[in-house]
């Protein structure tokens, strides 16, 4: 199995992201609050995106 490790940055921002922004959108006050509901949405996506290169390198070639 190939495993491309050198997508295992976009996992730890990811997760950092979504760490970081969930209690954040609660304790924020507006508008402060949609700009950490927009870094925990940008964290989903780039841990998906990790994930998915991790396992399948080749995914989007």
């Amino acid at each position: 199995m190939n495993i491309g490790y050198q997508y295992i940055p976009l996992v730890i921002a990811g997760l950092a992201g979504m760490v970081w922004g969930l209690p954040a959108a609660h304790r924020l006050k507006s508008p402060y609050d949609i700009g950490a509901a927009v870094v925990v949405l940008c964290g989903v996506v780039v841990f998906a995106m990790g994930i998915l290169l991790t396992f399948i390198p080749d995914f989007f070639r």
